[in-house]
């Protein structure tokens, strides 16, 4: 059972973005510091990429662990409440993140997924590490 109305679930709900969330903030900042340049939210691109840096033809999704399912990652615990709804929310997420993939890198583009966990204070040398492998392949 839900500790709160539906009501108050749905305005809690709303407040949650999409665009501009802190994780991706701390990955445009560490890429500009790097010297890079990049696009923001292709809508053309399949699955509306965080991060588009078209001169390397690659793209960055930075994904919460929660809402995409991340395996293995303590954020990713589904609530006890309502348990059938978010796995079939999630399970849906995973199925369209992985097609937008693989759409993706069906059209030559390169693809890297961060997650919201990797972001965090101990983890950012690792991220500028990971970063800067990916778009010097």
């Amino acid at each position: 059972m839900d500790s709160f109305s539906k009501e108050k679930r749905s305005q809690i709900m709303s407040k949650i973005k999409s665009k501009n969330t802190t994780p991706e903030l701390i990955v445009r900042r560490l890429l500009h510091k790097m010297g890079y340049r990049f696009r923001l939210h292709r809508t053309d691109l399949p699955g509306k990429p965080d991060i588009v840096l078209p001169r390397f033809k690659k793209v960055i999704f930075v994904n919460g662990c929660f809402w995409h399912g991340h395996s293995n990652c303590k954020k990713s615990q589904l609530p006890e409440s309502n348990k059938k709804f978010w796995q079939d929310k999630i399970s849906r997420n995973i199925n369209r993140d992985a097609e937008n993939i693989k759409k993706l890198i069906e059209m030559g583009w390169g693809v890297l997924t961060i997650w919201d966990c990797q972001t965090k204070k101990r983890g950012i040398e690792n991220l500028e590490m990971l970063l800067d492998a990916f778009l010097k392949k």
